[in-house]
């Protein structure tokens, strides 16, 4: 395409022009495949990374499609060596294979007998496998089957996991697809995408569904469990998310509130369908985990992951021990900030389904969202404090800077009667922040009663302006909010900036537009943090105007 809006690069980075009109298009063809690493204005940088590749591979792409999306957007000719290298890389997943065997439960066979040599002279696998076969197969105890697949993923031999799933304990569950839906808009029913989801995790057994916050990530867990219609074991961030799982299953399912258990700091129940907090999982004593017994509690059938993308360290351990059962990953974003995506594709699964934000929003199933950055300058004082401060100070001197409260009084009066959200990260910035507005404040030392007290006030409209920290990043679910105003944040987090945007998303009654603003203080790190916390959602189409805190009457006027 002598005009394609793609440049294929040799060091295999692909630099998408954002103003070419079929930028969209070609976003999506290589999205799939494709990691975005830089999104400025007018060029976004997208890598090739093994990982991407076998994660399509996995999903059903094939490398004669990653080529024909390269070839077909670039604007030149695409270096053949790079071509070459897409298909080799592709071709290294499923060369061997984790396959059932009658007589020995478990064996690896490969289908290119040097592979398994190359493998089996690592030291990496001693102990991780047994006897040998043949030629080409090799006995594995099941108890290794999570830990064989971390190391032959880093010693660049995907293995993909043909082995089967236990059924374990059944129980009767099945969607409530009739009557009246939450949204007292009569009958519902999974929408299409959801479904789409739902047979895609199925037909693979295991791994990750990928959906925007306010897409119903919930009903895809549910329609999981209706397909295996056995015990569950879905684990979650916190209590009040377990709380809105259960409200939902509840609504949404033949389960009843008995059938349903609540593992955490508060209660200890273990039923049919029993819902974990993370934190309680990984509590230590004594250098012991002693709740991950609950994974040997009953035969589950399935596990479900809430907010996979933020599993701590022991859970991953302990997933190492469940090949066996079905996984079911949810999360709005694949992006690990340790890096550790390797982790969720070797151990939960590979990506099954990935739907793009705009697309779900161009269906109508989230709202259109405006994003703005309002950046400010630090008065000439705070200047040389700053300049003067040691590197690791220098962020909350910025983040916490006192003129972001003026800019979050004049943003709220930018949208009276609006329900919003003012979300931070430093506890004592939010607590001025919310004296300075008369607001209530949510933080990590809320009580989980007076939590749920207040979120339920915001989404009856009694309380139109809430301020929280971190703990509402996540899993809770405010159908309401129409405003968030971020004042800072976890560093260049591009997760949490999701999460956050996400909060906004659910669709509203009128069709109205969500607004989310990032109040940025420039020349300091703050703008350096927001430009990398920007990434993930530049790569699924949203764009931030730039605005000065000074020019926001000029804002109203534009729009």
């Amino acid at each position: 395409m002598p005009d394609g809006p793609l440049i294929v690069q040799s060091d295999k980075t692909l630099l998408l022009e954002v103003d070419h009109p079929l930028a969209g298009e070609a976003r999506r063809a290589v999205a799939p495949f494709a990691e975005l690493e830089r999104a400025p204005e007018h060029v976004h940088t997208y890598r090739l990374t093994p990982l991407g590749l076998w994660n399509a591979r996995a999903a059903g792409h094939d490398a004669e499609q990653v080529v024909d999306a390269l070839v077909r957007f670039s604007r030149y000719p695409v270096p053949h060596a790079l071509l070459v290298d897409v298909a080799e890389t592709m071709s290294r997943y499923g060369r061997l294979q984790l396959l059932p065997d009658p007589a020995h439960g478990l064996v690896l066979h490969a289908l290119d007998r040097a592979v398994l040599e190359e493998v089996l002279r690592s030291k990496r696998t001693a102990g991780l496998v047994g006897a040998r076969l043949d030629d080409t197969t090799v006995v594995v105890h099941p108890s290794q089957r999570g830990h064989l697949k971390q190391v032959l993923l880093k010693l660049g031999w995907p293995a993909e996991d043909l082995a089967g799933y236990v059924d374990g304990e059944a129980h009767p569950i099945a969607l409530a697809e009739a009557g009246t839906g939450p949204d007292g808009a009569g009958a519902w029913s999974l929408r299409p995408y959801q479904r789409e989801a739902v047979e895609s995790f199925w037909h693979g057994g295991s791994g990750v569904v990928v959906l925007p916050c306010g897409a119903g990530k919930t009903l895809v867990g549910a329609g999981a469990m209706a397909q295996a219609s056995a015990t569950t074991l879905i684990l979650v961030t916190n209590t009040v998310s377990a709380r809105q799982w259960r409200d939902e299953l509840v609504r949404r399912t033949t389960l009843t509130e008995d059938e349903i258990g609540e593992y955490s700091g508060a209660r200890k129940e273990i039923r049919p369908v029993t819902i974990a907090t993370y934190q309680v999982l990984t509590t230590k004593r004594k250098g012991a985990y002693p709740h991950l017994e609950l994974l040997d509690a009953r035969d589950w059938g399935l596990v479900v992951y809430d907010e996979v993308h933020l599993l701590p360290a022991p859970i991953f351990r302990m997933t190492a021990d469940l090949q066996a059962r079905r996984r079911l990953g949810l999360t709005a974003t694949l992006v690990r900030e340790d890096g550790r995506e390797d982790e969720v594709f070797s151990l939960i699964g590979p990506k099954r389904y990935d739907a793009p934000w705009k697309d779900i929003e161009a269906q109508g199933y989230i709202a259109p969202a405006s994003c703005v950055e309002v950046r400010l300058s630090l008065p000439e004082p705070m200047r040389m404090v700053y300049a003067t401060a040691e590197p690791e100070d220098r962020y909350r001197l910025a983040a916490t800077a006192p003129g972001k409260i003026d800019v979050v009084r004049a943003l709220l009066a930018r949208h009276p009667g609006e329900q919003t959200l003012v979300i931070g990260q430093y506890l004592d910035q939010l607590d001025e922040l919310a004296e300075s507005l008369d607001a209530p404040v949510i933080t990590g030392a809320t009580t989980v009663t007076q939590r749920q007290k207040l979120f339920d006030a915001f989404r009856a409209g009694e309380v139109p302006v809430l301020v929280v920290s971190k703990v509402a990043n996540f899993s809770v679910d405010l159908p309401e909010a129409a405003v968030a105003i971020q004042v800072s944040g976890a560093f260049g987090s591009r997760q949490e900036e999701a999460q956050r945007l996400g909060r906004l998303l659910r669709p509203k009654g009128d069709g109205r537009e969500a607004h989310f603003y990032a109040v940025v203080v420039r020349d300091t790190v703050d703008a350096d943090f927001a430009a990398h916390r920007q990434r993930f959602l530049a790569e699924q189409g949203y764009s931030y105007r730039i605005v000065d805190a000074e020019d926001l009457g000029a804002l109203d006027a534009a729009e």
